[in-house]
């Protein structure tokens, strides 16, 4: 077959050049890589030329042959090439121009300008007074030096503000040296990550504060690529490592060669110099310093006296001989008397300007709504409907639920909650000694077991006498109703002058007729007995029968009998109930109203006194004219619920203990269980007082005859009965007096 010269295939001109008397010349891989060469030159990229493909070796014969090079001169040319590559790699270029020299101008004059400008994800809820407080502070630290310490509630955003006090006064040319310290190293290198990262990060930072983000951004967070970092050829000597950053020398750049570096408490933070290009020794200038303590060092008083000497001493002597050291510290107390607690007392530490803010600066003064809020959190949580209720019940009764109450921060509460306040009533239901520590800045001491009353001392205190029966040495009979809606819970003390009190009856109505039963599964309730009845119906009327009973009673004392002198009911939410009682059933009757006066309130006996009002031990009687309320006495109940306690530690016998009839303890578990294992306390201190807080107990337990004993106890200090050493002013009655005689005496 002929085959045409001007088109042939690879496979036909392999055929034909190897045909000849010299053998095989050509291999196809040869071919390949010549037609690559010769491209279009010699065919149409799959046929070939002959003629055309043997010009085209002949001329590619006839090029003159390059010299070889040596090994030793071609790796010195390939490394002479891959130095330059690498020289214009590193080098960064033309700084980019300020975006907004304006807004730039500002923020390096305001702290809270530059936090909210540069960092809107992170600082996007309105500011707090707190707040606000804390970021002038931090400005004047930056700016003019000083030493200040906050105690700031957990979740604050002091991390937050610490990172961008640090960017801040770098960037602004303010501080040469930051020193960043946290609690222990992981939390220090965490805070450090994060400074890192936003200075990595933020596009407008690198917008307005190009000359110091830009080479930053150009390192690429890499490490190998700050050895040779160039600006218009010569090196910024940057250091960018996972405990120290030196921001890369940038000509007029007021942030050149400055310092951020972090360490730890719980390390050894002397030696903290730097040594800058030109040969000067630099040491901090600025000390930020982040929760300086973990709980376990502020549980020790060994670490804890440690780290105030290391605080004391190492961190206010880093900025070297002669030379003061501005610093900012932000702190939660855990404990009593931690490194926190001391630093912000001014006595124990001068140097630091201290001041502590909290979440809640007044709580709600109705306390019974809360505390049937919290009963129906309880339930929505045991049921898995995450509190749905609790708020659904909260939205309905929210005025009332929040008056009296003051917040630091309105805006604060999660997505499923409603106010600041509920989130901080949330919290402390939570872990109320948690929530006073971390988010109040008031920890509360712990108890001792020698302070702690138990079930079994309540019981031991059987003192072997009849039900009923009022020993002779007692002047008055008192009675407290714990008013709910299945059930009424009542107790009936007798009392002596000096405040020994026995009780002699208590019980529920209706009866239960069973040694253990709760108010949950209470299996007769006052809606089986009056049956047909709402609620508040059933309850006026058990609360007739119980009182009509019990008021009408003659008590055995000896030979003689008494009467019941003052009865207490709980009026909660339905104090117009006990006000019907009351004008039924006489002037015995008084409903109650329970007070949790905190360390940080003002206790009743620094009440205003106002025309009309009775004033006692822990309690009073307001004047409700023109106040739409009903007469109550409002009582201390953090007081009054440790004095009960404290009455059934006293020996039986001794004046101002409290002994509980019949001969068997063990027939009084239940109430023993009431008494001592419901509730818990914690010692708080605020304004030159301690007080001690009562709160239920995790689990729910019933705590109504407690309650109880504490109206008791109240009700025999307004009869007239006092302990020894409590100065109890005493309240005669008051004649009155005729207009016509007052106005005798004028004359």
């Amino acid at each position: 077959m002929a085959i045409d010269v001007n088109n042939l295939s690879q496979i036909q001109l392999l055929r034909l050049m190897n045909a000849t008397p010299l053998g095989n010349v050509l291999t196809q891989n040869q071919l390949r890589w010549q037609m690559n060469s010769a491209a279009y030159r010699i065919g149409d990229g799959k046929h070939i030329n002959l003629i055309r493909y043997v010009s085209w070796l002949a001329g590619e014969y006839e090029k003159p042959k390059q010299q070889k090079q040596s090994v030793e001169e071609s790796r010195l040319k390939d490394l002479i090439a891959k130095n330059a590559a690498r020289k214009e790699a590193q080098n960064i270029g033309q700084i980019p121009e300020i975006e907004n020299v304006e807004r730039r101008e500002k923020a390096t004059k305001d702290f809270r300008f530059f936090c909210e400008t540069y960092f809107p994800d992170v600082f996007y809820l309105p500011w707090s007074d707190d707040h606000l407080k804390v970021i002038a502070k931090i400005e004047q630290s930056v700016l003019h030096g000083g030493l200040f310490a906050f105690a700031m509630p957990r979740g604050s955003g002091k991390s937050a503000l610490i990172r961008s006090a640090a960017i801040w006064a770098v960037l602004i040319g303010a501080r040469r040296y930051v020193c960043l310290i946290g609690s222990a190293t992981r939390q220090s290198l965490n805070l450090f990550q994060s400074v890192q990262a936003a200075m990595l990060g933020n596009s407008l930072l690198l917008a307005d504060f190009p000359e110091t983000i830009y080479p930053i951004q150009c390192l690429e967070n890499s490490a190998h690529k700050q050895r040779g970092q160039r600006y218009e050829g010569r090196l910024t000597y940057p250091v960018w490592g996972t405990h120290k950053i030196v921001i890369p020398t940038i000509p007029k750049s007021i942030s050149s060669g400055s310092v951020i570096t972090v360490d730890s408490l719980d390390s050894n933070i002397r030696g903290q110099i730097h040594t800058t290009m030109d040969g000067k020794i630099i040491r901090p200038d600025l000390v930020l310093i982040d929760d300086p303590q973990t709980r376990e060092s502020a549980k020790s008083a060994d670490q804890t006296n440690q780290r105030l000497s290391t605080l004391n001493g190492d961190v206010l002597g880093m900025a070297g001989p002669g030379k003061k050291i501005s610093g900012l510290l932000t702190c939660t107390k855990i404990y009593c008397n931690d490194l926190a607690d001391q630093i912000l007392d001014p006595d124990k530490n001068p140097e630091w300007q201290g001041q502590c803010t909290k979440m809640v600066y007044a709580f709600p003064t109705d306390n019974k709504l809360w505390d049937q809020y919290a009963e129906i959190r309880a339930e929505s949580l045991r049921a898995g409907n995450g509190g749905k209720e609790a708020t659904e019940f909260y939205i309905n009764n929210r005025p009332a639920m929040d008056f009296g109450s003051k917040v630091a921060w309105p805006q604060r509460y999660n997505e499923d909650e409603v106010s600041a306040i509920q989130h901080a009533m949330n919290l402390m239901l939570r872990d109320e000694a948690a929530f006073y520590a971390e988010y109040q800045n008031e920890p509360i001491a712990e108890q001792t077991d020698e302070q702690i009353l138990t079930i079994e001392q309540v019981m031991a205190k059987a003192n072997g006498r009849k039900r009923y029966e009022v020993p002779l040495g007692c002047q008055y009979l008192t009675m407290f109703i714990d008013v709910h809606d299945k059930l009424l819970f009542y107790v009936v003390c007798a009392w002596a002058e000096d405040f020994t009190g026995y009780v002699i009856d208590y019980g529920t109505y209706p009866d239960q007729k069973r040694l253990s039963f709760t108010l949950r599964k209470a299996q007769i309730t006052l809606q089986d007995i009056y049956r047909g009845m709402e609620k508040e119906g059933a309850i006026q009327a058990g609360l007739e029968k119980l009182c009509g009973d019990y008021l009408d009673r003659d008590w055995n004392r000896g030979s003689g009998v008494m009467k019941i002198d003052k009865c207490l009911i709980d009026s909660g939410y339905l104090p117009g109930i006990v006000e019907n009682i009351r004008h039924k059933l006489g002037g015995t009757i008084m409903a109650s109203k329970g007070v949790g006066i905190k360390a940080a309130n003002k206790p009743m006996s620094t009440y205003k006194r106002k025309p009309g009002e009775r004033h006692g031990h822990h309690w009073y009687i307001p004047n409700i004219n023109k106040t739409g309320e009903f007469t109550h006495v409002a009582i201390d109940t953090n007081y009054w619920k440790t004095f009960v306690h404290e009455r059934f530690f006293v020996a039986a016998g001794d004046h101002g203990s409290l002994t509980i009839f019949g001969k068997a303890g063990h027939q009084h578990a239940l109430f023993a269980e009431h008494i001592a294992g419901s509730e818990t306390w914690v010692r708080t201190e605020g304004h030159g007082r301690v007080v001690y807080q009562w709160s239920p107990k995790v689990g729910g337990l019933d705590n109504h005859w407690f309650d109880c004993m504490v109206g008791c106890s109240v009700a025999a200090s307004m009869c007239g009965c006092s302990l020894s050493g409590h100065n109890v002013k005493t309240y005669t009655k008051r004649e009155r007096i005729k207009l016509s005689e007052i106005q005798k005496r004028s004359y």
